[in-house]
This record gives C-alpha cells, sequence and structure tokens, in this order.
C-alpha cells in the first residue's frame, strides 16, 4: 500500500475516493437492477448495463473531482498554502461523495413514482418544497426518513476517510507540478468525455434498450440530475435534439398535414395564425374546463379500465365521448398547456414554466377575455405551484382561486382541498357570475387524485383495501365528478354552458416501451345542454380540445393553435406524446419514435397487446413527426405563438 501510494502522490486521496465511488455506484446500480430485474431480463442486457454503467460512472467522477485533481496538481503540499488546500481537497471529496450517496439513496422512491431515476422533475419538485414534503411524509415515509440519516452516516465516514487518506502524503518537487498537472489533466478529460468521437458521452450514448427504465438504470442519479440541470440551462437550444428544418419548412410541412386552405393563414409574422369561425352560431356559451389529476383511460370502465368511474361511464352516455384521445406528457402543466393553449409538446419544460411565456402567450383565456368573458381558475391547492398563477395571470385569466379562499373545508389534504371542496367553490363561483349575467369561462383543476391519495373517508365503497391507494383516489375522483354534476344540472348556468371533463395524463406513466402509448390514453367527455350523446372513434390529441371548445360555445376569432376543430368532419387521424426527452407522432397504428441526437425510427402499436414492433414508416411521416417536434421550440424562441394584438410584449 506505501509503493501504492507514494506512486500517487498527491493525488492519493483522489484515487481512493474516486475508487470508493466507483464501488457504490456499481453497487446501487446492481441493487436497482435486481429489483427492476424482469425489466432488465426482458432485454437481455445485464452486461451491457453494468459495463456502460461504470463507464458513465467513470465520466462523472472525473468531472465531479476535477476541481479536486487541480488543486493536488499544483497546490497541495506540506507549507501552509499547501494544507489550505489540502483541507480544500477533503472538503470538495466529501461534499462531491455526499451528494453521490444523497442521490442513490432518493433513487428508489423516485422509479417508484416517476419509472425513471431522478431527472428535471427532481429540480422542479425541489421548487415547491411544502408540497414535495407532504407527499413524502404521506406517501414514502421510509425513504423521507431513512434517505436523510444514511446521508448524515456516510457524510461522517466521508469526512473521516479524508482525514486518514490526507495524511501523510508524498509530495512530488515544485518543478515537475506543471508536467504532473499536464499529464492528469488530459487522463481526467478523456475519462471525462468516454469518447473520441465530436459529442462526449451523453445518455444518448450509452442507451440500448427500449424500455426508458433500464436506458435510465445505466446512468447514476447525480449524472442523470446535473444532466438535467444542464439541459434546462440550455432550454433554447431544445429544438436540436431531434434534428434540423427550417422554419419555414416545418410550417409548409405542418400547414400540409393540416389541409386547411392558404387563405385561412392571415399572418406573414406569426405563420400559423389563422382566422376561425365557429360551428355554433347561437349565443356565445360558457365554458368550464375540468381538468382531472391522474385519470388516465385505465381507471375509465368505458374505456375499458377497471370498473372506478360509474359517474363518468354514466355521464358518457350524455354527452361527446372521444374513445381515443391521447395526453401529450406527464405532467399537469403539460396538460395544461395542451388544453389552455393548444401548444404542442417540446423537450423543454411546459411553456407554463419558462420566462418567455408569462405574458403575452396565447391562451383561450386571453381570447375570451377580450370577448367579454370572466376567466378564471380554480383550484384546491396553492396558486404558485408549477408556477401556474404566473402564467395564468400574465396570460388572460382574471382571477385565480386557491387554497387560501376556501371557508370551512369539509377535507384538506397534502395538495390542497379536497375535489368536493373544489366543486362546491366552482358551483358558487359560476352561480354568482351567471346571476351577474357575465359570461364566463374556467378552468378547474382536480388534486385529490394524486400521490398521496389522500380524500375523506366514507364517500365511497373502496375498491382495494388500505383506503390510500391509486384506485381508491380515482374512484373517489369519479365519485366528485358526479357530485359536481348533480350540483351542475340543478343550476341555472347549466343550460348556457359547456363543458369539457378530461385528464391531464395518466397517473404514472412507465413502462417497457421507448414511450408506454398505453398510458398516454385519457378520458375526455364533452358535456352540456344540446351536446349530442355520441361516442368518437377518431384519433385526436389534447391540443384539439380548445379549438373545438371555442367552436362549441360559437367563439370565432384569430388564433395560433394547431389543434383541429373536431364539429367538423375532417380526422386528425395523430396525437403527439413527450415522454421525457422522447417523442411519439402516431398516425393510425404506426408511430414514429424520435430520440435525441438518433434518426426517427418507425413502428406499429398494437393497442390490444400495446406493443410497438418496429417496421418501415413512409418518410413523409417522419418530416412530419419532426416538423411538430420543432414547431413547439421555435414558436416559443421566436414568439410566435401570440396573437397580432401581442406581437409587443
Amino acid at each position: 500500500m506505501t509503493s501504492f501510494k507514494k506512486s500517487c502522490g498527491p493525488l492519493y486521496p483522489i484515487v481512493i475516493f474516486f475508487l470508493f465511488n466507483l464501488i457504490l455506484l456499481s453497487l446501487s446500480r446492481i441493487g436497482l437492477s435486481l429489483w427492476q430485474a424482469d425489466r432488465v431480463n426482458a432485454v437481455d442486457g445485464w452486461f451491457p448495463l453494468l459495463l456502460q454503467g461504470v463507464r458513465i460512472d467513470v465520466s462523472s467522477l472525473c468531472w465531479l473531482f476535477a476541481p479536486a485533481i487541480i488543486l493536488a496538481c499544483l497546490f497541495a503540499g506540506k507549507n501552509g498554502a499547501g494544507r489550505v488546500a489540502t483541507l480544500l481537497i477533503r472538503l470538495w471529496l466529501t461534499f462531491s461523495s455526499v451528494f453521490i450517496i444523497f442521490m442513490e439513496f432518493a433513487t428508489p422512491a423516485f422509479i417508484e413514482t416517476y419509472d425513471f431515476r431522478p431527472n428535471r422533475l427532481f429540480v422542479e419538485y425541489l421548487v415547491n418544497p411544502k408540497e414535495v414534503f407532504t407527499m413524502l411524509a404521506n406517501g414514502h415515509l421510509a425513504a423521507l426518513i431513512l434517505t436523510p440519516i444514511l446521508t448524515a452516516l456516510f457524510a461522517f465516514l466521508f469526512w473521516k476517510l479524508s482525514a486518514k487518506v490526507t495524511q501523510d502524503l508524498y509530495f512530488p518537487k515544485w518543478r515537475w507540478r506543471p508536467l504532473l498537472f499536464i499529464v492528469v489533466a488530459a487522463i481526467t478529460f478523456i475519462g471525462a468525455r468516454s469518447s473520441f468521437q465530436h459529442r462526449g458521452i451523453n445518455p444518448a450514448m450509452v442507451a440500448f434498450s427500449s424500455d426508458p427504465l433500464v436506458n435510465s438504470l445505466v446512468l447514476n442519479s447525480g449524472y442523470s440530475v446535473i444532466f438535467a440541470l444542464q439541459q434546462m440551462k440550455d432550454e433554447d437550444k431544445s429544438s436540436e435534439i431531434y434534428g434540423k428544418m427550417d422554419l419555414s419548412e416545418v410550417v409548409d410541412v405542418l400547414k400540409q398535414a393540416r389541409g386547411r386552405p392558404e387563405s385561412d393563414y392571415i399572418s406573414a409574422t406569426l405563420p400559423t395564425l389563422t382566422q376561425n369561425q365557429p360551428t355554433y352560431q347561437g349565443k356565445p356559451k360558457n365554458l368550464v374546463i375540468i381538468l382531472e389529476e391522474s385519470l388516465g383511460a385505465q381507471f375509465i370502465g368505458t374505456l375499458g379500465g377497471l370498473p372506478l368511474s360509474p359517474n363518468f361511464d354514466q355521464l358518457a352516455q350524455q354527452g361527446w365521448l372521444f374513445d381515443n384521445l391521447y395526453a401529450t406528457g406527464t405532467r399537469s402543466v403539460r396538460g395544461i398547456e395542451a388544453v389552455t393553449a393548444g401548444f404542442t409538446p417540446t423537450p423543454a419544460r411546459a411553456v407554463v414554466k419558462l420566462s418567455g411565456s408569462q405574458n403575452g402567450f396565447f391562451t383561450i383565456a386571453e381570447l375570451l377575455g377580450k370577448q367579454g368573458y370572466h376567466t378564471s381558475f380554480i383550484y384546491g391547492g396553492e396558486k404558485h405551484f408549477d408556477n401556474m398563477a404566473s402564467f395564468f395571470y400574465g396570460n388572460g385569466f382574471q382571477q385565480i382561486i386557491d387554497e387560501k379562499d376556501y371557508q370551512d373545508p369539509k377535507f384538506v389534504a397534502t395538495w390542497g382541498m379536497s375535489d368536493e371542496d373544489l366543486f362546491d367553490k366552482a358551483d358558487e363561483t359560476f352561480k354568482r357570475l351567471h346571476q351577474q349575467g357575465q359570461p364566463f369561462f374556467s378552468l378547474v383543476f382536480t388534486s385529490s387524485n394524486h400521490d398521496p391519495f389522500e380524500f375523506p373517508e366514507g364517500k365511497i365503497e373502496l375498491y382495494e383495501q388500505p383506503q390510500a391507494t391509486r384506485n381508491n383516489s380515482a374512484k373517489y375522483a369519479d365519485y366528485a365528478l358526479g357530485y359536481f354534476f348533480k350540483l351542475a344540472k340543478q343550476a341555472d348556468y347549466w343550460q348556457d354552458t359547456v363543458f369539457l371533463v378530461i385528464a391531464d395524463h395518466d397517473s404514472r406513466v412507465y413502462g417497457s416501451s421507448l414511450v408506454p402509448i398505453k398510458h398516454f390514453h385519457i378520458p375526455a367527455l364533452i358535456l352540456g345542454e344540446g351536446i349530442e350523446p355520441k361516442r368518437d372513434s377518431r384519433l385526436v390529441s389534447q391540443i384539439d380540445m380548445p379549438t373545438t371548445l371555442l367552436s362549441l360555445i360559437g367563439v370565432g376569432g384569430n388564433y395560433p393553435m394547431l389543434g383541429y376543430d373536431l364539429t367538423q368532419a375532417a380526422d386528425p387521424n395523430r396525437a403527439l406524446m413527450q415522454f421525457d426527452k422522447t417523442m411519439a407522432y402516431m398516425r393510425g397504428d404506426q408511430v414514429a419514435i424520435l430520440q435525441q441526437d438518433q434518426p426517427v425510427k418507425g413502428f406499429r402499436y398494437d393497442s390490444a397487446s400495446s406493443e410497438l414492433t418496429p417496421t418501415d414508416i413512409p418518410d413523409e411521416m417522419k418530416k412530419q413527426a419532426l416538423a411538430y417536434a420543432l414547431w413547439g421550440s421555435y414558436a416559443y424562441k421566436r414568439k410566435l405563438y401570440r396573437t397580432e394584438e401581442n406581437l409587443t410584449k
């Protein structure tokens, strides 16, 4: 050991910590992989998973320990400055190792919820510590308790180890330090890039499986989060990750796919701005969108899901039910941007959170507000969550009702008021506005069907034990929905209002496919006086809802939305689905999959088995997929998603 220590010289502490962390990360990966062995075995991926995992770990540690390497090579020594450098090295090695181990301890609970290692969602949730802490306390209590305890224990051990390995070091003569630094820096740089190609190592380079979870297991969680932070910082470049296409060509492809006459496009500056006439020509109606948290088609009996939705199933016989509608993403903010703005998904964060869309960005609230509507967002939780208040107030919503506006609620959960309290508040608001003769638009966002699945006792016959489960929570959400429509049908505003009940996304979108399309299937039901009961089997997207709703309530106007007016005979026959950094463009049973820095891949989707089978798809479909994938990024970045009145904002 003495000869090894002497050979390493001032780099000895870094070498020891490097090897120690490499072993810890490998053990963590093996443990996680054994936990998910059925997924790993399904792709025969043990060897590439573990081998590429070590490659990622080496790269991560090279980048992470680079500051310590610089200090060790150039400054560590036995004099006063050298001892300060050694102390800084100890601190850096300990801090870096604590970060690594903390992220690994936090990983199982995150995978259990999101079917990925920690990624950008981990960072985004840290912005809302109250909600996340309460959710963890109720749904992942063991993780919440054990993670800080184990992390603190390892922090103590790392600090002790750093003291031990920095004793009695061997230091080269000062004249050799520059040469040592050049050699070690070159080795570190090569290890960090882990490639002699144009691009250094990245998640796409080590991905080998069609199962996104398996590909995320190849990474370590510290790397995954730091990579996500880097991408969040570079969101203006997100349009480049799938490939390149000029804006003019993107617009031409989308116009051709949409099939509308060129005369409908009315602006040279805003390429998708169209003039639109509604199908309904009577007195404009009120509009209410009920955005159901996590209520995927798997929970809806009439859509082939579990028998948890008797109220929705009954309402479906009274309205316009979409059998084949797909969410654009896996987060609430993705659903919000789709149903309120008709905005296509991008690999960046949803526009609700992006700084460039906090005002002047098109929403139907803005359009309706200019036509005399009172516009509101009604929520049972805190309006600041996911940056909703900023986005809504800046883009046409005149009033926001959140948890501070409820008096004597029936039940308060982690995410705010129960769905029954929410619907009581909505009914009260709509009655008041109708009494005042004020037309209104409202987005009502439920929250009871969210981990940790808290809702009042005695409201439903439990589907399973204990009460706080995903299925029971979905059944309660359905109960509360039925409760609201009993209130609404007895109210005067019923006859003048069109309602949309739609999920923001499914609950826990996961699976072994590149994109688990089954878990993007969500319910959508339009109800109201004069709405003809029917089932619509057309393949449609969340982005088709706002255009259809405006037509149904009798409101025309100029807007940039690409969605179809489904009151017309046109068949969109397409859906867009963003799954982390992967996008699916489905047309019929054909699917184009776009991944970072890879060519478009073709698949056939079997809805019965939920399987994707590789197949050839037309080049024209690949081009459409890329155009849809690029449009949102271009529209955001170049401020094209607005009306002409907002061009200066």
